[in-house]
């Protein structure tokens, strides 16, 4: 993964993303108390939001639980890009939509991972790559 300095320019950031699928897969879910102490320790991202708490758990752990959503591929902008940084969610998430394919974008403080259908991932993969091919 990179280091050193935040990176806030977008040609820059585009530049520097280096996608990285990776090879687990997961799902969103919701927490139930019935699942809290299962799919919040097997977590690797929680969101609150008015409705309940959500949880991005690795796919095994919430199938186990009884989860049948969608399973989602990470793919990882290893830019250490800014929080304050202006456009690669977007760039990446338009990229993505105009060759079909979902995106739920989540930014954490080194970088940003994008979640989308597994059965795209490789598909996504290439996109992201020429997207930071065209950028250099």
């Amino acid at each position: 993964m990179a280091g050193g300095a935040p990176v806030s320019d977008l040609a820059a950031m585009l530049a520097q993303m280096a996608p990285q699928l990776d090879p687990v897969h997961y799902c969103f879910m919701l927490i139930s108390p019935d699942t809290a102490p299962q799919a919040l320790g097997g977590a690797i991202a929680t969101f609150r939001e008015d409705e309940g708490v959500t949880a991005i758990v690795p796919e095994p752990l919430a199938r186990e639980l009884g989860e049948e959503g969608p399973t989602m591929a990470r793919i990882t902008l290893t830019v250490h890009s800014s929080l304050e940084g202006v456009g690669l969610t977007a760039a990446v998430a338009s990229a993505l939509a105009d060759r079909g394919i979902a995106c739920n974008m989540v930014a954490a403080y080194h970088h940003d991972h994008a979640f989308v259908p597994a059965e795209m991932a490789e598909r996504a993969i290439a996109l992201l790559e020429d997207l930071q091919g065209s950028s250099l």
